[in-house]
């Protein structure tokens, strides 16, 4: 008895197509306009103002060393003319960055707060994570044609399980006298979550969006393939032509990209719990409230 997985498959893609093509193009028209609104803005900016706000996030965030580094390599990437490229592709990270955030943080509460919510989801986190990656531009393109939609959209698939993954571990391992001391101070279920779970799972958290963000970034130049864009398109043209110094200027500017937002997101979950606690924290009392007795 044979048993065609495939053919199942294909019954459930032409099934959403028929059924729920206002649907899907609801979903296209949101996520284009914000992929295209975030490229739009990027490509807005001219290219010394943009490299001075990188020098300047790097100096402030990591140091002096890494705002030459960044400089120097910034200023390679627009001699090799790719900075418009480098923009297309930094546009569809964040894109997908922030869809992938938006979904994956509250699944990965949800998944920490129950164990058969984490049963459920944890199976389809493996399937997401181990598919390769050249799978979701199939149905990618199929509802959605060609273009940085369709991208978009397998990227923040392939890339969203490590901050839904960390999120979930981060929580759980909040120790348990944490917890035990905001019950016993009288804190609310969403009080509990905001000013004793968040902030100390949030080194786990950055870590997942770190993480999110290069396999967005890797998911990106896999994308140009169905049309994408970006320094995928220069990596593809490369291989298409068997030309070498193609390839290897689209993959120099990846991995610049790629080091400097590794190396800023880093920095950033350092200081992220205290972050945290001034959001969430009560404002302190005067002495003239302190010494003030109570009604």
């Amino acid at each position: 008895m044979n048993f065609n997985i495939g053919n199942g498959v294909d019954s459930i893609v032409n099934y959403i197509q028929d059924n729920f093509g206002s649907t899907l193009d609801f979903i296209s028209a949101v996520i284009g306009f914000v992929t295209n609104n975030i490229q739009e803005f990027l490509l807005a900016i001219p290219m010394p103002a943009a490299l001075a706000i990188f020098v300047i996030l790097a100096l402030w965030r990591v140091g002096v060393g890494f705002a030459i580094f960044t400089a120097v390599s910034l200023w390679l990437v627009e001699h090799m003319q790719l900075w418009p490229e480098m923009m297309s592709t930094l546009s569809l990270v964040i894109a997908s960055t922030l869809i992938a955030i938006v979904i994956g943080l509250p699944l990965g509460i949800a998944m920490a707060r129950s164990d058969r919510v984490a049963a459920i989801t944890r199976p389809v986190l493996d399937l997401m994570q181990t598919m390769p990656a050249f799978v979701y531009l199939i149905p990618a393109a199929m509802f959605f044609g060609l273009g940085a939609v369709p991208g978009t959209i397998a990227t923040v698939i392939f890339a969203m399980p490590p901050v839904v993954r960390l999120t979930n571990l981060g929580i759980r391992q909040v120790p348990a006298e944490y917890i035990e001391a905001g019950n016993a101070f009288g804190c609310t279920a969403s009080q509990l979550l905001f000013k004793v779970q968040l902030p100390n799972a949030l080194p786990s958290i950055m870590a997942g969006i770190n993480q999110t963000i290069m396999l967005s970034l890797s998911m990106v130049v896999i994308a140009s393939m169905i049309g994408a864009g970006g320094l995928g398109n220069t990596v593809l043209t490369g291989i298409q032509r068997l030309d070498v110094g193609t390839g290897f200027e689209g993959g120099i500017a990846v991995v610049i990209l790629a080091v400097i937002l590794d190396r800023l997101t880093q920095s950033l979950g350092k200081q992220g719990a205290n972050f945290w606690q001034v959001l969430f924290r009560k404002p302190a009392k005067t002495e003239q409230e302190v010494a003030q007795p109570a009604t």
